[in-house]
Protein backbone atom coordinates (compact mmCIF):
# COMPACT_ATOMS: atom_id res chain seq x y z
CA UNK A 1 0.00 0.00 0.00
CA UNK A 2 1.20 3.50 -1.32
CA UNK A 3 3.68 2.65 -2.79
CA UNK A 4 4.94 5.56 -5.12
CA UNK A 5 1.60 7.89 -3.91
CA UNK A 6 2.66 10.77 -5.84
CA UNK A 7 3.14 9.32 -9.38
CA UNK A 8 0.11 8.83 -11.77
CA UNK A 9 0.93 5.50 -13.01
CA UNK A 10 -0.49 1.88 -11.78
CA UNK A 11 -4.06 0.84 -10.02
CA UNK A 12 -5.16 1.32 -6.40
CA UNK A 13 -7.67 -0.29 -4.22
CA UNK A 14 -10.92 1.50 -2.76
CA UNK A 15 -9.14 1.31 0.73
CA UNK A 16 -6.46 3.11 -0.12
CA UNK A 17 -8.30 5.86 -2.13
CA UNK A 18 -10.00 6.13 0.69
CA UNK A 19 -7.41 6.38 3.32
CA UNK A 20 -5.55 8.48 1.15
CA UNK A 21 -8.31 10.96 1.10
CA UNK A 22 -8.52 11.58 4.40
CA UNK A 23 -5.08 11.82 5.12
CA UNK A 24 -5.37 15.04 2.33
CA UNK A 25 -8.08 16.15 4.65
CA UNK A 26 -6.34 15.95 7.45
CA UNK A 27 -3.45 17.62 6.32
CA UNK A 28 -5.23 20.49 4.48
CA UNK A 29 -7.17 21.36 7.71
CA UNK A 30 -3.73 21.37 9.59
CA UNK A 31 -2.38 23.43 6.58
CA UNK A 32 -5.48 26.01 6.28
CA UNK A 33 -4.82 26.05 10.70
CA UNK A 34 -1.46 27.03 9.99
CA UNK A 35 -2.31 29.62 7.54
CA UNK A 36 -4.92 31.07 9.64
CA UNK A 37 -2.72 31.89 12.24
CA UNK A 38 -0.08 33.60 9.85
CA UNK A 39 -2.75 35.28 8.12
CA UNK A 40 -1.44 38.82 10.17
CA UNK A 41 2.10 38.24 9.08
CA UNK A 42 2.87 39.20 5.64
CA UNK A 43 6.14 37.14 5.77
CA UNK A 44 7.17 35.45 2.23
CA UNK A 45 8.93 32.59 3.42
CA UNK A 46 5.69 31.31 5.08
CA UNK A 47 3.13 32.02 2.19
CA UNK A 48 5.75 29.94 0.05
CA UNK A 49 6.05 27.19 2.75
CA UNK A 50 2.14 27.21 2.28
CA UNK A 51 1.90 27.42 -1.20
CA UNK A 52 4.36 24.54 -1.25
CA UNK A 53 2.26 22.64 1.17
CA UNK A 54 -1.45 22.98 -0.92
CA UNK A 55 0.45 21.95 -4.36
CA UNK A 56 1.69 18.87 -2.86
CA UNK A 57 -1.52 18.32 -0.63
CA UNK A 58 -3.45 18.52 -4.28
CA UNK A 59 -0.55 16.53 -6.51
CA UNK A 60 -1.17 13.81 -4.03
CA UNK A 61 -4.72 13.76 -4.80
CA UNK A 62 -4.81 14.02 -7.96
CA UNK A 63 -2.10 10.99 -8.79
CA UNK A 64 -4.11 8.64 -6.05
CA UNK A 65 -7.20 9.66 -8.01
CA UNK A 66 -6.00 9.25 -11.27
CA UNK A 67 -4.95 5.23 -9.90
CA UNK A 68 -8.31 4.92 -8.80
CA UNK A 69 -9.66 5.69 -11.89
CA UNK A 70 -7.20 3.31 -13.84
CA UNK A 71 -8.76 0.57 -11.31
CA UNK A 72 -11.61 1.31 -12.54
CA UNK A 73 -10.75 1.51 -16.34
CA UNK A 74 -10.94 5.00 -16.94
CA UNK A 75 -8.55 7.88 -17.64
CA UNK A 76 -7.43 10.20 -15.02
CA UNK A 77 -9.27 12.64 -16.06
CA UNK A 78 -12.41 11.42 -15.37
CA UNK A 79 -11.96 12.32 -11.58
CA UNK A 80 -12.57 15.93 -12.88
CA UNK A 81 -16.39 14.76 -13.38
CA UNK A 82 -18.83 16.41 -10.27
CA UNK A 83 -19.23 13.43 -7.72
CA UNK A 84 -17.11 10.71 -9.41
CA UNK A 85 -15.17 11.00 -6.20
CA UNK A 86 -18.09 8.90 -4.83
CA UNK A 87 -18.17 6.54 -7.60
CA UNK A 88 -14.41 5.88 -6.79
CA UNK A 89 -14.57 5.79 -3.33
CA UNK A 90 -17.50 2.74 -3.75
CA UNK A 91 -17.09 1.61 -6.90
CA UNK A 92 -15.09 -2.16 -7.56
CA UNK A 93 -12.62 -2.70 -9.31
CA UNK A 94 -12.37 -4.05 -12.96
CA UNK A 95 -11.45 -7.71 -13.06
CA UNK A 96 -7.76 -8.67 -14.29
CA UNK A 97 -5.48 -6.60 -15.89
CA UNK A 98 -6.27 -3.17 -17.68
CA UNK A 99 -4.12 -1.10 -20.03
CA UNK A 100 -2.82 0.36 -16.84
CA UNK A 101 -1.81 -2.65 -15.19
CA UNK A 102 -2.48 -5.52 -13.01
CA UNK A 103 -5.51 -5.91 -10.56
CA UNK A 104 -3.95 -4.71 -7.51
CA UNK A 105 -6.46 -7.62 -5.28
CA UNK A 106 -4.85 -10.19 -7.72
CA UNK A 107 -8.47 -11.09 -8.95
CA UNK A 108 -8.16 -12.31 -12.24
CA UNK A 109 -4.56 -11.63 -13.27
CA UNK A 110 -3.04 -13.84 -15.53
CA UNK A 111 -0.09 -15.87 -14.53
CA UNK A 112 2.00 -19.15 -15.62
CA UNK A 113 0.69 -21.07 -12.31
CA UNK A 114 -3.27 -20.28 -13.23
CA UNK A 115 -2.37 -20.72 -16.70
CA UNK A 116 -1.21 -24.61 -16.02
CA UNK A 117 -4.06 -27.39 -17.38
CA UNK A 118 -6.40 -24.28 -19.24
CA UNK A 119 -4.73 -24.91 -22.54
CA UNK A 120 -5.91 -27.63 -24.77
CA UNK A 121 -2.87 -30.32 -25.68
CA UNK A 122 -2.22 -30.12 -29.55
Amino acid sequence: MFKNPFSFDGRIRRTEFGISYIIYIAFAVITQLVAGAAEGNNNPAIIIVLLAAYIALLWFLLAQGAKRCHDRGNSGWFQLIPFYSLWMLFGDSEVGENEFGPNPKGIGNGSEISEIGSSEAI
